[in-house]
């Protein structure tokens, strides 16, 4: 039974040349255990691709790589062919089809694929934290938020969460209501990843009657009764007061540009 070395090379930590040479090895009996695989991983400078060709020579090795540069690849390509040994290239054929295709050329950047993954996870992480701490579930979450929004129901506190979650980050909201008194926690944070939502008394009356009807209840039931949301906004201004948060009038404002004016001050 013949035996092979992987030399796997790229300019990035080389992970998906690894899965790739490894799934085509498992196509092949007893494949995994009679080919040997090494990992070259940030190669940036063409000396190092010269070394790497001299020991696949040595060692008899095919080189696989993934080149996001093409003087880069071209240059593996040379230094393999001069010492006489096989090399794929597994990423420069499809990017070079994919620029032709869209006629835009390539930005060459060693690891952007594992960028946009972590940015990935991160978004999923902030959105699953929104859900989690949404509505003041648990006030453990406030510590944790980078951002906390409080106001009275009805402000959009759950829509802008999801929005916010989308750009990473990790919000928890907290109602505020006048029978119930706040967490500790929000006392004990820093008061500038606080963002208090507050809206028009009679902004706010033609919101909750159009819930209730949604609901198919009454419209005048006291929720909506300009005289509570009244008495829920002068408690909500009691509790803004005393954690000295930045107050943000959605009256007549979008989820969107709420969130822009949190994610500026955030940023300043």
């Amino acid at each position: 039974m013949g035996k092979l070395t992987l030399f796997i090379v790229s300019d990035s930590i080389g992970e998906t040349a690894e899965l790739v040479a490894k799934a085509a090895v498992s196509q092949f009996n007893q494949g995994l255990e009679t080919v040997s695989v090494k990992r070259f991983s940030h190669i940036e400078e063409e000396s190092q691709l010269r070394e790497i060709a001299f020991l696949a020579k040595q060692q008899n090795a095919l080189v696989v790589y993934t080149l996001v540069k093409s003087t880069m690849r071209k240059k593996l390509l040379e230094d393999c062919v001069s010492q006489g040994i096989q090399c794929i290239d597994l990423l420069g054929p499809l990017v070079d089809v994919i620029s032709m295709n869209l006629g835009e050329k390539p930005l060459e950047e060693p690891g952007l694929v594992r960028q946009l993954d972590d940015e990935y996870f991160k978004k999923i992480e902030a959105i699953e934290f929104a859900v989690k701490y949404d509505d003041g579930r648990d006030p453990r979450g406030i510590k944790k938020a980078d951002i906390v929004l409080i106001g009275v129901s009805r402000t959009s506190k759950t829509p802008l969460s999801q929005y916010l979650a989308h750009k990473r980050y990790k919000v928890a909201n907290v109602p505020l209501v006048p029978e119930v008194n706040p967490p500790d926690e929000l006392f004990e944070i820093d008061p500038t990843k606080c963002f208090a939502l507050v809206i028009s008394p009679e902004k706010l009356n033609g919101i909750r009657k159009e819930r209730l009807i949604a609901l198919g209840l009454k419209h005048d039931a006291n929720y909506a009764q300009l005289d509570r949301i009244k008495k829920e906004i002068i408690h909500f201004e009691k509790v803004v007061s005393k954690i000295g948060c930045t107050v943000i009038d959605v009256t007549n404002r979008a989820v969107e540009e709420t969130a822009n004016v949190i994610m500026s001050k955030l940023t300043k």
